[in-house]
């Protein structure tokens, strides 16, 4: 017998795609060595992937050795919440490709310098929005 509740509703895949474009913060997934590690990025969305910059470091090492991630975004205020999962492949992009992030105006929040784009090309999608209350 099947799970109903009338308070959660399952997003469509260009719902999802609606709440990724709106969005420009979310959290990265990422394994490195035995270690599954989660980190705050700021993102952006250039056609049907995601986007985002990185320095050097334990980050950028983990996508490029183990390319499967995941990414997630959520929302909430009082009355509703929604959240969004992203499941797919990171890799970082050439040198001749970086600039898609300068064509979507993705910058680092923090103002420093990060060469390192990487892309993350989705195998799935899926969503739930959830309204508060009875």
């Amino acid at each position: 017998m099947g799970y109903h509740d009338e308070r959660i509703t399952v997003l469509s895949t260009a719902q999802c795609w609606e709440l990724l474009r709106a969005g420009r913060f979310g959290r990265l997934a990422y394994r490195l060595g035995t270690e599954v590690n989660l980190v705050p990025v700021n993102y952006g969305v250039d056609g049907d992937t995601l986007l985002f910059r990185t320095a050097e470091g334990d980050k950028l090492l983990g996508v490029v050795m183990h390319p499967d991630v995941v990414f997630e975004i959520d929302e909430h205020d009082g009355e509703q919440a929604h959240s969004v999962v992203v499941r797919g492949t990171a890799r970082r992009l050439e040198e001749d490709e970086e600039h898609r992030a300068d064509d979507i105006g993705l910058e680092s929040w923090l103002g420093t310098v990060k060469y390192n784009v990487v892309e993350i090309r989705p195998a799935s999608l899926s969503g739930r929005a959830f309204r508060f209350g009875d």
